[in-house]
């Protein structure tokens, strides 16, 4: 039968073994058993040596002793046999029981060679061994050892062999126990060798203890023996090694601690049985230095746990203290460094923000960002002075203690933080530039205020800093003025946004030649009703800071696309051809926001070329997610304008790599175009660029009909301002004639 496959040699041998020693059992002392005990044992034998040679040879010497101690056993067995079937009376103590006393202490060793923990001998295993032996051979030689000790009616060879069987058993017990209370997983060797240590421990207790049932089940006991010599052979046998898997050291499981607090209290419970029976034959030396020892050791495993303990909350400690990535201290371990070094003298706190991380991660992976964060943290620690401390905040934010030492010191340590940080950082194969924005707080001009505060206050003025788009900005009471107004309104911006304040208004771009209104641009204005108007210039920043331009954003597009969907309906084809609609860099690093387009198209009814949307240079410089949107958009057909153009990174490869259908020419551009002496080369430079590239340009901000009729003749065919009409909430799209001549 071709779809059985034979067991593996170790197990074919595990279960042919278990089965000789099972008909062992069945069959009466005499030759025949004899022979089947001498083959399972032999053979265990072989299988030892084969199994230590082939598999496990880093342990062949443990296995080899593991032979010894079954050889010596099988010698006692043959020379019991011998002298059992013989017909002549065994005498007590015989070689064979030499032979046996002396086949325990190498099994006992080759068991602990093989089942023993890496790590130093005298160990928490260790330990617990002599204390499970301590406890059990008070109790064996309290009711077992001594009455047979101070028995001198027999010899003392007799005596001697007659209280090595308990003794041994004791010791098997210390070994085993450990072995079994051991915690996490055990290979099919490790199962093994403690399973036949159990089986021998059982006989060796049945033959010392219980001899009535001895003398009537003996030879299930011998069966057992050889049950045990099968699985250490196996154990030899299976590829598995049979070294117990790694383990803490000084682990204490509920399983192993109740164990040795029974072990405890079987001396106590040992004396209240002798007490109970008048205690005049209690051996009080024996159970007095049994009970110092068990102190003793049980002090040195607490103490050793103690010590584990304690080295864990160290390294707990430093782990809470620590940021893995860098190597730095966190913000926990900075705040109390920074406590001393406040009270120590004056000092300056520096917050550091990598304003361009953001577009490491999103462009060439977290794994380049975290390779940036690294260096980062290089040069800070390298640049500071001994006694300084650097420490990382959070994802991309650093903090520096600078400590004044002397006058101007801090001063020096600030202005080479900034030098070095406007330099590149190198990861891996990139040079970055990650744009680090710095605030600084000093506490000499802070005044007595806690570190918490002062982080706070450096903080505001790293948030300045970002606002001003400056690298360095100093701590200075109106910071706080400015950041508390800001504060203010964006809790306006809040309520206004539920209450309805805000209005849409909506501003021509017209064809230059004809002056018919090609499309509308929506614009959003905010009339607060304590405030009063409150210009975009104020309120769109904040609105980007805090997030509640992304809602802004959504109501802006949804309320114009429906305006526009009106338009068509009422006025057909005198109506706009578009809508352009402004989206900032915060709506653009939405994941959903294509969607957000989507459905809102779908819910007004109009196809996506009827919408143009706005994005500025700066929003998609650093590529990532803002990209993918803009790319999502213009797929299902939405046009894209690059708004502001020119007064960004005005990076010209970004009209290669992003698909933009319009170029917006910013007004800071044509409000020059009329004053001569060349100022009109960048506009002139701009349509060449817009038409060699198939964009259609609209110049933004035309405010006179000199600057209409400029633009004209340079080649523009679109434009927009306050000279074609103002932002208004319904625009009038009847044709009337404007003056759009040559000056």
């Amino acid at each position: 039968m071709t779809g059985l496959r034979r067991p593996p040699w170790w197990l074919a041998w595990l279960l042919g073994g278990t089965a000789a020693a099972a008909g062992y059992s069945l069959l009466p002392y005499a030759w025949p058993a004899v022979l089947i005990s001498s083959l399972v044992t032999v053979g265990s034998c072989a299988v030892m040596v084969v199994g230590a040679h082939r598999r496990h040879r880093a342990q062949r010497g443990a296995w080899l002793i593991f032979v010894a101690g079954v050889g010596t056993w099988f010698a006692g067995d043959l020379v019991y046999a011998t002298q059992q079937l013989s017909g002549r009376v065994v005498p007590f103590p015989s070689w064979a029981d030499g032979f046996y006393l002396g086949a325990y202490p190498l099994l006992m060793i080759a068991l602990f060679l093989l089942t023993r923990r890496r790590g130093p001998i005298w160990s928490g295993n260790l330990i617990d061994s002599a204390i499970v032996a301590i406890s059990v051979g008070i109790a064996y030689w309290t009711f077992v050892i001594e009455p047979i000790v101070v028995d001198t009616g027999v010899s003392p060879l007799t005596r001697a062999t007659t209280a090595g069987y308990p003794t041994m058993g004791v010791l098997l017990c210390a070994l085993l126990v450990p072995m079994l209370l051991r915690r996490g997983p055990r290979t099919a060797g490790m199962w093994l060798l403690t399973v036949g240590g159990v089986v021998i421990l059982a006989g060796n207790v049945v033959y010392t203890l219980l001899p009535d049932a001895m003398y009537a089940y003996g030879s299930y006991v011998y069966a057992g023996y050889l049950f045990a010599y099968v699985c250490w052979s196996a154990a030899a046998a299976h590829p598995a090694q049979a070294t117990a898997i790694a383990e803490e050291e000084e682990s204490l499981g509920w399983s192993r601690l109740l164990v040795l607090t029974a072990s405890m209290l079987l001396v106590p419970a040992i004396l209240l049985v002798q007490g109970e029976r008048g205690g005049e034959q209690m051996s009080w030396l024996a159970v007095g230095i049994g009970s110092m020892a068990l102190f003793v050791l049980v002090v040195t495993r607490m103490s050793g746990y103690i010590k584990r303990v304690h080295s864990q909350a160290r390294r707990l400690h430093d782990l809470a203290m620590r940021d893995d990535l860098t190597g730095l201290p966190n913000r926990r371990a900075f705040e109390e460094e920074a406590i001393r070094g406040v009270a120590a003298g004056p000092c300056r706190l520096v917050m550091i923000d990598l304003a361009g991380f953001k577009h490491v991660n999103d462009r060439l992976g977290r794994a380049a960002g975290d390779q940036a964060l690294a260096a980062v943290a290089g040069l800070l620690r390298g640049s500071l002075r001994e006694g300084d401390a650097v420490a990382r905040m959070g994802a991309d934010e650093f903090a520096v203690l600078v400590l004044d030492t002397r006058a101007g010191e801090g001063e020096t340590v600030v202005a080479r933080l900034v030098d070095l940080l406007r330099r590149p950082v190198v990861s891996g194969e990139h040079e970055l530039l990650l744009n680090a924005r710095l605030g600084v707080a000093d506490s000499e001009h802070c005044g007595a205020v806690p570190v918490p505060e002062l982080v706070r206050r450096a903080d505001t003025a790293r948030y300045a800093a970002k606002a001003a788009g400056s690298q360095l900005m100093i701590y200075t009471a109106e910071l706080d003025e400015s950041a508390d107004a800001a504060a203010q309104l964006g809790a306006d911006l809040r309520h206004s946004l539920d209450d309805g304040d805000f209005r849409v208004v909506y501003q021509p771009i017209v064809e230059l030649t004809t002056t018919r209104f090609e499309a509308v641009e929506a614009l959003v204005r905010w009339h607060h009703p304590v405030r009063g108007f409150v210009s975009p210039v104020d309120f769109i920043p904040v609105a980007e800071d805090n997030g509640l331009i992304v809602e802004l954003g959504e109501f802006v597009m949804r309320t114009s696309c429906h305006k526009f969907a009106g338009w068509r309906r009422d006025l057909g084809a005198a109506a706009p051809s578009y809508i352009s609609v402004n989206v900032s860099a915060r709506q653009l690093r939405e994941p959903e926001f294509p969607d957000v387009v989507a459905a809102i198209l779908a819910e007004c009814g109009l196809e996506p070329a009827a919408l143009l949307v706005e994005v500025t240079e700066t929003a998609l410089f650093g590529g990532g997610t803002a990209v993918h949107a803009v790319e999502t958009l213009h797929r299902t057909g939405v046009r894209i304008a690059l708004d502001d153009f020119g007064t960004g990174h005005s990076s010209l490869g970004l009209l290669r790599t992003v698909p933009v259908d319009v170029l917006k020419v910013d007004k800071s551009f044509v409000d020059e175009i009329t004053e001569g002496g060349g100022r009109a080369v960048i506009v002139d430079a701009l349509i060449h660029v817009s038409k060699g590239l198939g964009l259609r340009a609209v110049a933004e901000g035309v405010e006179t009909a000199e600057q209409a009729a400029y633009l004209r003749e340079l080649g523009y065919e679109y434009a927009q301002g306050y000279f074609f009409g103002k932002p208004v909430p319904e625009p009038d799209f009847t044709p009337r004639a404007l003056v759009v001549d040559q000056a």
